[in-house]
């Protein structure tokens, strides 16, 4: 059953809005940040690795968001171009704000943490009018991120970027991506994802997150079913809930609560894993498929990703995620 159809017509795949900034992910693993001397530069950012995973499989993506002026901005806007990203809407502040560091400690497989420093962060002073139109006229998706919605003019650029989306007929996702650290109080918070959410079409987020845009709402037992439900009487036709080690569930207008399996990983570290299967997930929606399939691909995705040191670096193929389920598929690959 399909439950989205995307515009077919439209030249443009994907095109996201929101962060950019810079990963500096522990070299020294096994040990905490404090004793860690040297780190790895990547481009990160969950709507930007997001969109280096789609054009990663294939798909014809764009950006929309703001860099730094200098050497850190530069890197990135590069490093789009050199994965194919299209970077027309990508623009340069010229305010003196700095780009967002992300440090990543890696104590073990499963004990992970990113220490941020997003005070005066470029990707925050997107404004309105810097959100060009016939971008997302032309783009079959329009993912937009939780962050960016944080601060002014940020959010109000997503806002004005989600009416252009209405506007023009794009299937909108909405990526929670819920960063506690970014927004000055939890009412604020639910007030503002709320409100995008009821213009989405797809909505990704944790159990968690679901919890903190329900702050106003009476669930005690935390339902999935009460939490997906709402947003059907919006836009959303499709609700994924995640249960971090118990897996995803992808509720649909129907009631019916759609599992599919997970694959074994030999895991490096978790940050990256909803990134990746964000972006698998998505494309396979694109291509038609079963909600089991596509959330299966965003899983063998996920496990690439955390399989690796980098998140936007280790953004598969598409033929990388074929050959990774093949291989579990034959007992080749398990958990570490």
């Amino acid at each position: 059953m399909t439950y989205v159809t995307f515009p077919q017509e439209k030249s443009l795949d994907f095109v996201a809005i929101g962060r950019l900034c810079i990963d500096l992910n522990a070299n020294e693993i096994h040990r905490p940040m404090e004793e860690t001397m040297t780190f790895t530069k990547y481009v990160g950012g969950s709507p930007a690795n997001i969109t280096i995973g789609m054009s990663r499989l294939g798909m014809k993506t764009s950006f929309i968001g703001k860099i730094a002026n200098d050497q850190m901005g530069r890197f990135i806007a590069t490093y789009l171009e050199r994965n194919a990203i299209d970077t027309s809407n990508v623009v340069t502040d010229r305010t003196g704000a700095v780009t967002g560091l992300a440090f990543t400690e890696i104590k073990s497989p499963t004990d992970c943490s990113i220490l941020m420093y997003r005070d005066n962060v470029a990707d925050l002073k997107l404004t309105p009018e810097e959100v060009q139109e016939s971008l997302i006229a032309g783009a079959k998706v329009l993912l937009i991120s939780g962050t960016a919605l944080a601060q002014s003019p940020s959010r109000e650029a997503v806002f004005q970027a989600l009416n252009y989306a209405k506007k023009h007929g794009a299937i909108i996702v909405f990526d929670l991506d819920y960063r506690p650290y970014t927004w000055t109080s939890p009412e604020e918070t639910a007030v503002y994802y709320n409100l995008a959410a009821e213009k989405c079409d797809i909505i990704l987020g944790t159990r968690e997150e679901f919890d903190m845009m329900e702050k106003f709402e009476h669930n005690p037992e935390k339902d999935d079913h009460i939490t997906a439900a709402k947003w059907f009487d919006y836009s959303a036709k499709i609700v994924i809930i995640k249960h971090g080690k118990d897996g995803s569930i992808a509720y649909t207008p129907d009631g019916v609560g759609h599992r599919a399996k997970s694959f074994p990983a030999k895991v490096v570290k978790t940050f990256g894993a909803g990134d990746s299967y964000a972006a698998g997930f998505i494309y396979g929606v694109m291509q038609g498929w079963t909600l089991e399939k596509s959330m299966e691909y965003g899983s063998a995705a996920a496990c690439i990703v955390i399989s690796s040191h980098s998140c936007s670096d280790a953004m598969p193929t598409a033929a990388a995620v074929d050959d990774y389920i093949e291989r579990c598929n034959r007992g080749e690959i398990t958990a570490s």
